[in-house]
């Protein structure tokens, strides 16, 4: 497409920064129930928290590559300076919303956050038995010196404790415990609800601690490490060989952030950082609080101070029958966190029981916890059952979570494959085999999300459970070839003709159809894409979406988060428009619609429009044939379209501006809840 498209692209970094600060502008908004904007305050500074493991160690590389002079790689020019000014208008803001609005109508609402100052007299007695009774068994004081040997854990909480005894100054790390405990202690005291941050209850009881000495300061702190990133994902040839040479050349966990209170004596710092090896962390002054992603355990509750309930919806009403043969009369789909979970839970569950089934195959990215779908698979294998789990071992921050469970499945029976080295399997399909008679009945599920019963009370995702056997035999060839471990090669590429499979046939797929859609429009017929994805950084396809622009294809993109496409260009993308909605649950669903003169095609799947996905990952996509539920969808992905409480446009600058509201407001998630109860 030459020169001037392979460039129109917006920074992946900044603008998952400006996803960030669309969380915040939930937070601001006065509209939104208090309680409710304390958790979007949560979600901020967890997100934020992420940005500095994940993204900051590569921005600082990239940085150091930029002043080589004998780099001659073109570097975006004030990257690190530009994220970083970002990220301060945005904690200037978080602290703003926070001390001006949120806490003085928290304290209207005779709900008290007590912070910065002694605690109230009535509730000292109180928050003291606390301290001496749960938090001193966790009080773990560490003396620094030029000797210290002491890794501070990735976020945790500590003090630095400045001390007088006997006319020597001393200086002690001291544990915040709120990994171990809740970070907000309550009490009720008549009618009035006071909250106590965990910091303060140790920072007010210290002289409970260290009691011959005199306290001079205390101080908090928490160090930031980065966590392994997969440079392929986004940089090719030399660049991505040097930025992996960069950060090689560290220890594993880096620190990329010291955060800390201002007023630590500079001589404590200097051996501070020089204990911590800090030489290559970005140094920031902060608050006193630290960690605030922990208002998400915030705890009171009050319903008039949070979002209407909307109870979870049944779409199966099978009580006494099988839900399998509810599934071989017709497809179901199940629209999560709307509609209940348990449909999918029951899937597995009568699989697990029923005599007739012979094996069960699924694919594992994230699971939870305490899953039910991993107990039921323990029990279908114990039952005698072929049970086939390929678990992905590389979910980034899930991996421990992912072996517990491997390792559980295995030692009760259950065939366990984990996916090659440089290839993650992000797929979500299961597949279940009944032999009747004589004949094999297939049975199935594919998502856009997880199978996760913990992610599906808040993850917008769509399950489909189907026994169209053309579907289904295609999902069979794709776990025999994963059961097979190895990378895709042109040698081995299966043919599908139904699902798309990133490897095989998805890229190719997608550009074909947009190559269409572009046939349409240049011969004055109504040509038009929608798109739904979390994030939409590959290039191939951003270029390809604006070729079908410059044809006068219309192109409507509901990008959550990271969007590199930059939309509203004359010339480029005039005819694309990106819409981001942030609403009370989290946008998961993964939704792609192709006007094909009216024909409409529907697929829905796990991938995003991401290097990773493209290139390095199997996900699965997946045609809605079922005319009713191809319909459903439809009129979901046209309310969301309409949405102007919730919906912001990106336009050419990155700016998330708000829809402007002509006649009813749509607000699409409460108006989806309305749809689907109907």
């Amino acid at each position: 497409m030459g020169q001037k498209t392979e460039t129109a692209l917006f920074n992946r970094d900044l603008s998952w920064l400006k996803f960030n600060e669309r969380i915040l502008m939930e937070a601001e908004r006065e509209t939104v129930p208090l309680l409710e904007r304390i958790k979007f305050l949560s979600i901020f500074s967890s997100n934020l928290d992420e940005f500095y493991r994940v993204r900051m160690p590569v921005l600082l590389a990239l940085e150091k590559l930029s002043n080589r002079e004998d780099n001659d790689i073109k570097i975006e020019a004030d990257l690190l300076n530009t994220a970083n000014a970002l990220i301060t208008d945005q904690q200037q803001r978080y602290g703003k919303t926070l001390k001006e609005n949120i806490i003085p109508q928290l304290k209207a609402n005779h709900i008290n956050l007590v912070y910065g100052k002694p605690f109230p007299a009535g509730i000292k007695k109180q928050v003291t038995r606390y301290f001496l009774s749960q938090v001193l068994a966790f009080m773990q004081p560490v003396s620094l010196t030029s000797e210290t040997n002491f890794f501070p854990s990735n976020n945790a909480l500590y003090f630095l404790v400045t001390l007088n005894k006997e006319g020597n100054e001393q200086s002690v790390i001291l544990n915040i415990p709120s990994n171990e405990l809740a970070r907000f202690y309550k009490v009720e005291l008549e009618d009035e609800t006071y909250v106590v941050f965990l910091d303060d209850i140790v920072r007010f009881h210290l002289d409970l601690i260290f009691k011959d000495a005199e306290i001079t300061g205390c101080f908090s702190f928490k160090v930031t490490r980065d966590a392994e990133i997969d440079l392929k994902d986004e940089y090719s040839g030399s660049l991505s060989e040097q930025l992996e040479a960069q950060l090689l050349k560290r220890d594993s966990g880096l620190a990329t952030r010291f955060l800390h209170q201002p007023g630590i004596p500079k001589n404590v710092l200097v051996l501070l950082k020089k204990i911590f090896n800090l030489k290559k962390a970005n140094m920031v002054e902060g608050g006193q609080y630290h960690n605030l992603k922990d208002f998400m355990g915030f705890p009171v509750s009050n319903s008039k101070l949070s979002n209407a309930s909307w109870p979870k919806l049944c779409n199966t009403d099978v009580v006494n029958g099988s839900l399998t043969d509810e599934i071989v009369k017709n497809d179901i789909i199940i629209h999560t966190p709307y509609q209940s979970y348990d449909s999918v839970l029951r899937f597995f569950n009568e699989a697990a029981i029923d005599p007739d089934v012979q094996e069960i195959y699924l694919t594992i990215y994230r699971v939870a916890s305490d899953s039910k779908i991993i107990n039921a698979l323990i029990s279908a294998a114990k039952n005698g059952k072929k049970v086939f789990v390929l678990v992905e071992l590389k979910a980034r921050f899930d991996e421990a979570n992912n072996i517990k469970w491997a390792k559980k499945m295995k030692a009760q029976g259950v065939e366990i494959v984990y996916s090659v080295t440089a290839l993650k399997v992000h797929a979500k399909v299961a597949l279940v085999k009944r032999k009747t008679g004589n004949r094999m009945l297939y049975t199935g599920l594919l998502a856009t999300g997880n199978f996760n019963e913990s992610t599906a009370a808040f993850y917008t995702d769509h399950i489909l459970m189907t026994a169209n056997k053309a579907i289904l035999r295609e999902i069979e060839l794709l776990f025999i070839f994963l059961a097979k471990r190895v990378k895709p090669s042109s040698a081995d590429l299966i043919k599908f003709e139904h699902i798309l499979v990133a490897q095989f046939n998805l890229q190719q797929k997608f550009i074909e159809w947009i190559d269409r859609e572009i046939a349409h429009a240049k011969s004055g017929h109504e040509a038009s894409i929608t798109i739904k994805l979390n994030n939409l950084e590959e290039k191939v396809l951003i270029n390809k979406l604006y070729e079908a622009s410059q044809a006068g294809v219309e192109i409507t993109m509901l990008v959550r988060s990271i969007c590199r496409l930059i939309p509203g260009v004359k010339g480029l993308s005039e005819n694309i428009k990106v819409i981001r909605i942030v609403d009370r649950y989290l946008e998961h669903g993964r939704v792609f619609i192709f006007n094909n003169l009216g024909k409409q095609e529907v697929y829905l799947g796990s991938a995003d429009w991401m290097n990773r996905n493209i290139y390095r990952r199997i996900e699965v996509c997946f045609p809605v044939y079922d005319e009713k539920i191809k319909t459903e969808i439809l009129n979901l992905v046209d309310i969301q379209k309409q949405d102007n409480v919730q919906a912001v446009v990106i336009d050419a600058q990155m700016n998330n501006i708000p829809v402007k509201k002509d006649g009813t407001l749509i607000a699409s998630q409460h108006d989806i809840y309305e749809f689907l109860k109907n």
